[in-house]
């Protein structure tokens, strides 16, 4: 293995802890020493890859939308309709588990957290938010065109809507434990795409 080979496979080991940790715990939750340990890499290694944990943060949450973004395109271009991918969408959402559930989405978790503490990580994640919200508003759009989505509303402005009100069901469910609120954001959802 090469030295850059392996210099990846660390700083991604690094990141994929980093991850679970602050997925667990939040990002200020989590100390340095702490995700050093986990991994088993020096405090050396950690700063070879990252200038400071507020780097690290940035570097975890860019690798996530990645995967994140990735998730929701293979959901929303699994056939059917545009209204019934993005229904797909708003199960995913609502389910908890895999990469495109509200439970292991990051932005749900830290942008109470990071939005007042750290410009970079709120620039990180808004950024996430808008490439999200562009990928819907190009579903929108299609369902606009191939009429499965009445074209009451702007595909942008619905995209967002609909983001906003996953988002609003998410942090509640985190309150609450219950499924609730994502019960009720599908059926808004449902009326939104109708």
């Amino acid at each position: 293995m090469t030295r850059t080979a392996k210099a990846e496979l660390t700083r991604d080991a690094i990141l994929a802890t980093g991850e679970e940790l602050i997925r667990a715990k939040g990002f200020t939750g989590v100390g340095l020493q702490e995700i050093l340990a986990t991994c088993g890499v020096p405090k050396g290694s950690f700063y070879h890859y990252f200038p400071s944990k507020e780097a690290f943060g940035v570097a975890v949450l860019e690798r996530y939308v990645e995967r994140y973004l990735a998730a929701v395109e293979a959901l929303l271009a699994d056939g059917g309709t545009a209204h019934e991918r993005i229904r797909r969408l708003a199960e995913a959402w609502a389910g908890q588990a895999g990469e495109a559930s509200a439970e292991r989405c990051l932005v749900v978790k830290l942008s109470a957290e990071v939005s007042g503490y750290s410009e970079p990580l709120r620039e990180t994640l808004d950024d996430g938010v808008r490439r999200l919200v562009a990928l819907l508003a190009v579903t929108v759009a299609a369902g606009h065109a191939d009429g499965s989505i009445p074209e009451r509303r702007p595909a942008a402005d619905l995209a967002a809507s609909l983001y906003q009100l996953w988002l609003g069901a998410a942090l509640v469910d985190r309150l609450r434990r219950d499924g609730e609120a994502f019960r009720s954001a599908l059926l808004t959802t449902d009326i939104l795409l109708s």
